[in-house]
């Protein structure tokens, strides 16, 4: 699956089009890389989201075209 839309589908960054933004602006980071929108996501990859204050970092859980509200948090899993 494209970064771009498992940033959307996992709801960790709430539209598509911005999620594309932050990448080409260099602002999401996979595995210590600047990545791609294009980049495909796989499990075990670490995603770090330079957005606003508080910098996220994430861990790949599980990687699904569909998500519920319930289900989204559980595709990731948060590095402290």
């Amino acid at each position: 699956m494209r970064l771009d839309k498992y940033l959307k589908v996992s709801r960790l960054i709430k539209r598509r089009t911005v999620a594309n933004e932050a990448c080409d602006a260099g602002r999401i980071i996979a595995n210590g890389k600047p990545a791609r929108a294009s980049y495909e996501v796989k499990v075990g990859d670490i995603i770090e989201i330079k957005l606003g204050k508080n910098p996220l970092k994430v861990k790949v859980l599980s990687v699904s075209e569909y998500a519920t509200k319930e289900t989204a948090a559980g595709q990731y899993e948060i590095i402290p």
